[in-house]
């Protein structure tokens, strides 16, 4: 596509920071920067028509691990780690709330639930014997107890009748989460292009230039990567893409779930939101396969989710499926975030693990900041 001299000029050339990726950390990033950085040109370049890895597609869930989940990071992750991973996560939600306001992000904290099948007894029991391990492990994050041992009160079928209650757990509106992000941004005079997809990057003496495939090459100063599942392309570092699947039912009258829930080591999660269940999960069935950056869903995933819905989570109840969609998370073998200088005048936030909403804001102060060091208007 051949850009005109007016599009040129006013979003393509004197660029002083080019962040690729619009999604909360690039969002973030770009907010920060202009608080550093009152007259740059700052240029957000979104591949898609949206957000296009997880900052829009995602469940909205603003949590930091449930209780399996720290269990299986302390098999990997010395304690300390796996204590500092979770106090990032809570410092980045609270960084979330602060910056747009908990009414702008319908934020509410109704707890977290992890249930468990009948057949996952193992699990189950595992967790039971390391509750009081990890309440301790959190306790100095939290200054109280995070995890309890609560009665089934929502009628799941086929599931223990104890669930493991986390009190501090929340839930968000993501459009509406990434609505107030992109007001913001906008507001800041930060200039975002959609439909821009990035190709390659390639550090000069002084500067960066960007091949992108629908308006050739651009140049700026300095670069920010800020597309966490769809890194892999632009960097040699440990971050893959890991796709999650989500379905959402029509209204269901007279639903009484409130609150998040977790099932299966977090492989699976489900809410309540306008009286209908929102699931996701399943990438444990095909791990290969949904290590991918196709934004697609599959059959064998979504009757698995289905099959959940019928027999755990509504049993006896009917239900209609209204939608399904899929998202891209960045994962790697460490839980931890990469925050990098990649070279002289690029910089990168990824592999957030899934925990996009939790650390996503702080991932992108913190890229901001770095991208600032030795920079002058």
């Amino acid at each position: 596509m051949k850009i005109s001299y007016w599009e040129r000029n006013t979003w393509f050339n004197d660029i002083d920071y080019a962040i690729i990726g619009s999604g909360i950390v690039g969002l973030s990033c770009a907010t920060t920067l202009r608080k550093l950085h009152p007259s740059a040109k700052i240029v957000v370049l979104e591949q898609g028509i949206l957000p296009s890895g997880a900052s829009t597609k995602n469940a909205g869930f603003a949590c930091f691990g449930s209780l399996s989940e720290i269990i299986e990071d302390l098999k990997t992750h010395t304690p300390d780690e796996v204590v500092n991973l979770v106090k990032e996560r809570v410092t980045g939600l609270q960084l979330l709330r602060e910056t747009l306001g908990d009414e702008q992000i319908v934020f509410e904290q109704l707890g977290g639930y992890e249930l468990f099948t009948e057949n996952d007894k193992e699990l189950y029991q595992e967790c039971l014997e390391n509750l009081e391990r990890v309440n301790s492990l959190l306790y100095p994050v939290f200054n109280d107890t995070v995890f309890s041992l609560v009665p089934d009160n929502f009628h799941f079928g086929n599931v223990h009748k104890s669930l493991i209650f986390n009190q501090f757990e929340g839930q968000i509106d993501t459009g509406k989460m990434m609505k107030a992000l992109l007001k913001k941004a906008i507001e800041a005079d930060i200039l975002i292009v959609n439909a821009i997809k990035v190709d390659t990057i390639e550090q000069n003496e002084d500067d960066v230039t960007i091949y992108a495939t629908n308006i050739g090459s651009l140049s700026a100063k300095k670069v920010c990567i800020a597309t966490n599942g769809f890194a892999k392309q632009f960097l040699e570092k440990d971050v893959q893409p890991a796709r999650a699947q989500v379905l959402v039912t029509e209204p269901i009258e007279n639903l009484k779930i409130s609150g998040t829930f977790h099932l299966d080591k977090g492989y699976y999660y489900f809410r309540n939101i306008d009286n209908r269940i929102l699931l996701g999960g399943g990438r444990n069935l095909d791990i290969k396969g949904e290590t991918t950056t196709k934004m697609e869903v599959t059959e064998r995933i979504q009757q698995e989710l289905k099959r959940l819905l019928e027999t755990v989570i509504l049993p006896g109840t009917r239900f209609t499926i209204d939608h399904s969609w899929s998202g891209i998370m960045g994962v790697g073998i460490q839980k931890k975030p990469i925050l990098e200088r990649i070279s002289n005048n690029v910089f990168c936030g990824v592999r957030l693990g899934g925990m996009g909403v939790a650390i996503g804001s702080s991932i992108g102060k913190n890229l901001a900041e770095l991208a600032s060091e030795g920079f002058s208007e």
